[in-house]
């Protein structure tokens, strides 16, 4: 018997072994990503202009990280055309690799916000809460890359409960600036920075489900977007 045959589940070894490295490139980024997450809350605990540098350096890492792996897509759907659960795993890693990117200039922009912060010496009360938004985020991320790694359905519809905590951390980050404005009006375009900072912060929950999302696509078929947790509970039941 040829031993090339049905290997891994194709009939190509080569085959499987390109699915296997799109997806270990989809975690190489997610890696890189997650340092960029690290280094931008470093640089807000420590005020060192040293970690905005190196999440600028891996911010363009990151970006050759997507460009490589879209390509390594595109040229699986021209030679392979694919099917099926091969198919579903080209567009989840299509869309993930995206949010991906996407989280990495969020977390640039928060590191920008750190750097005009330290140039003119904003008052450290203005970034209060913003770090713990930024833990919690970090949080996410990190569990989130598992659930991509092991392809836990349930792990992910989980972990998507832990949005709306972040969500809340948020509108309470909002609220204390509103109010650090009310007392030092002479403080509101510092605070408005740490507004848009803390709204970067947000958007790496929102990236962060949308991969949670592509994860149950990818295993159970099912398009749970804008769906509610427990209809996803629902349809996933009914696929078992």
């Amino acid at each position: 018997m040829n031993e090339d045959v049905m290997v891994g589940g194709h009939i190509s070894r080569q085959y499987d072994e390109e699915l296997d490295e799109i997806r270990s490139r989809v975690l190489q980024m997610g890696g890189l990503v997650e340092t960029q997450m690290d280094k931008t809350l470093d640089a807000l605990r420590e005020d060192e202009s040293d970690h905005i540098v190196d999440v600028e350096k891996l911010d363009r890492k990151v970006n050759k990280m997507e460009m490589l792996i879209d390509e390594e897509c595109t040229q699986i759907l021209a030679k392979r055309q694919p099917a099926a659960g091969d198919l579903r795993l080209i567009i989840a890693t299509s869309k993930s690799v995206r949010d991906l990117e996407r989280i990495g200039d969020e977390a640039e922009r928060v590191a920008h916000m750190v750097r005009n912060a330290m140039d003119n010496q904003i008052s450290k009360k203005a970034f209060k809460g913003l770090l713990s938004l930024g833990e919690q985020t970090k949080e996410l991320l990190h569990k989130t890359l598992n659930v991509y790694a092991r392809m836990e359905t349930r792990k992910a519809v989980k972990l998507m409960r832990k949005d709306q905590e972040i969500d809340d951390e948020y509108s309470r980050v909002v609220l204390r600036l509103i109010e650090y404005m009310k007392k030092d009006p002479d403080n509101i375009s510092d605070a408005l920075d740490v507004m848009w900072a803390a709204r970067s912060l947000e958007r790496i929950g929102d990236h962060c489900i949308n991969i949670l999302e592509n994860v149950i696509y990818l295993v159970e078929g099912e398009d749970v977007r804008h769906t509610g947790i427990k209809e996803i509970k629902r349809q996933l039941s009914n696929s078992d």
